[in-house]
């Protein structure tokens, strides 16, 4: 059985990020797939420290959570990242996780020995919410960081979802959005 990984990066459960990232995995739910889902702010991830251990090892040598993540990335089939944007990147939750990913980049090109397993063919999918009315540019930060990540994590960034204005327009309010959301999560191994 093919196994998702959704990693909410929001502070906020239950609110716009959430719904939009429950709304695509009950699209994936229908493919008889295997699903975690985990919350960053219920795990405990220090932040990088710029030690270089990692380029000399090819592992962290910080003991948390981060392990169990580290695990699930390698195991993983399909890799779903949900942010809400924050000063139009990722929020600080999701960027100090994808920080500690540093060992893959340390592991794959510096020791050429990579920490996951760069044969599997993983799909990745990017979810983010932004309050503020769309306007040109309003997703562009944080694009190369997501795609940087799951070049790092060999996951190919096949999909976006990208919402604006939810401020004024909660997610759970634009049944177009969810459903939108719930197909792409439908065609997510296509």
């Amino acid at each position: 059985m093919r196994k998702v990984l959704a990693v909410m990066g929001s502070p906020r459960k239950h609110k716009n990020t959430d719904t939009l990232l429950d709304s695509v995995l009950e699209g994936i739910k229908k493919c008889n797939v295997n699903i975690r889902k985990v919350y960053l702010k219920d795990l405990s991830i220090n932040l990088c420290v710029g030690c270089d251990y990692c380029s000399k090892t090819g592992k962290c040598f910080i003991n948390d959570d981060m392990n169990e993540l580290y695990s699930e990335f390698n195991e993983s089939d399909g890799i779903i990242i949900a942010s809400p944007l924050y000063f139009n990147t990722v929020s600080s939750l999701t960027k100090i996780m994808i920080d500690r990913c540093q060992v893959y980049w340390s592991s794959k090109f510096i020791l050429k020995n990579p920490a996951i397993d760069v044969n599997k063919n993983r799909i990745g999918m990017f979810i983010a919410v932004g309050g503020a009315p769309y306007k040109e540019g309003h997703f562009d930060a944080c694009i190369p960081v997501i795609d940087l990540f799951f070049k790092a994590i060999n996951t190919r960034y096949k999909y976006n979802l990208l919402v604006s204005d939810t401020d004024r327009f909660s997610i759970w309010e634009r049944k177009d959005i969810l459903n939108k959301g719930f197909n792409l999560g439908l065609k997510f191994f296509d």
